[in-house]
């Protein structure tokens, strides 16, 4: 794949606009201001795959509590998949002006997008919106994700078990394939998802990834500069 450098995929995780299911305005606001600099600015364009967060894990856990535990994955996913959508109805709509009045939720369909912001949802049971943010570097031409998470970087394990946990700057999808696993559980919470990694390394996808909240390191990642975060490919 070759690269444009003027646009970017980006993968917002849920847990920044709805980290306990409240919805953040300050980061918000301040990545609302951040995208519409990029576009005014740099010219940028960007597709924004927007993630459930906590109310995906909220609505999830209710549903199990009134069947007891009996929820299967399909009707969890199926949750997941209307709670991104309501973020990224969010998304598109405090961007509105700048944003194609569409949001991508049947990936089966390519749009022409000539809008400087496009919002994408997920899609279906079995896949996260990081699952969505690589199909659109596929159905797209592009070769890269930027992962906004709440996490730092990649750590070798669990750095909220273990103090002892390294961060790791550079991974090949080898490496972190071999770390994640390989099967997608509703509502995980893992940095990139085990079956969008598998998809990014069958075509040639770099994820770089990053904590979302820290907007001027988000600019150096998308200048091509060195920034704190794990780079995969």
């Amino acid at each position: 794949m070759v690269q444009d450098p003027n646009v970017f995929v980006l993968s917002l995780g849920g847990s920044l606009i709805v980290p306990n299911g409240g919805i953040d305005v300050t980061f918000l606001t301040q990545f609302h201001d951040f995208i519409r600099d990029q576009v005014s600015s740099k010219k940028r364009r960007f597709f924004i795959t927007v993630g459930g967060g906590a109310i995906t894990r909220h609505y999830q856990a209710a549903a199990r509590s009134v069947r007891q535990h009996d929820l299967s994955d399909i009707d969890a996913d199926w949750l997941g998949v209307h709670a991104t959508r309501l973020n990224a109805q969010l998304i598109r709509a405090i961007f509105q002006d700048l944003a194609d009045p569409r949001v991508i939720k049947h990936y089966e369909i390519i749009l022409k997008i000539q809008s400087p912001v496009a919002i994408a949802a997920g899609w279906k049971p079995g896949w996260s919106t990081d699952y969505c943010a690589v199909t659109l570097c596929q159905d797209y031409g592009l070769a890269q994700v930027v992962n906004l998470t709440n996490v730092d970087q990649v750590y070798n394990k669990d750095p909220n078990k273990f103090p002892d946990a390294k961060p790791l700057s550079d991974m090949t999808w080898a490496e972190y394939r071999t770390m994640i696993g390989d099967t997608w559980k509703p509502g995980m919470n893992a940095p990139f998802d085990p079956i969008a990694s598998k998809l990014a390394q069958e075509i040639g996808v770099t994820v770089k990834l990053l904590n979302g909240k820290n907007l001027q390191n988000l600019e150096k990642a998308l200048d091509g500069k060195p920034f704190v975060g794990t780079m995969i490919q």
